[in-house]
């Protein structure tokens, strides 16, 4: 698995894996229960993964759509 995506956003992090699984690509978001942790106040970031084949096709489709990803390392 390859993190793509991190950010506090909610909202991005919806949108993003709305655009990915409409193009086939299975995504899986991480840390979504710190919620418990923080207590709700939204400063643990959430990550989106998807798998290492998929990596690259998806960085493109959320770059074409002006969502900030995290560069190859």
């Amino acid at each position: 698995m390859k993190e793509i995506l991190r950010t506090t956003d909610p909202t991005v992090i919806a949108f993003s894996t709305a655009l990915l699984r409409a193009e086939d690509i299975d995504c899986f978001v991480l840390d979504v229960h710190m919620s418990i942790m923080e207590g709700g106040i939204g400063i643990f970031p959430r990550r989106l993964v998807v798998a290492d084949a998929d990596a690259f096709r998806a960085r493109a489709i959320l770059r074409a759509n002006e969502v900030e990803v995290l560069s190859e390392p």
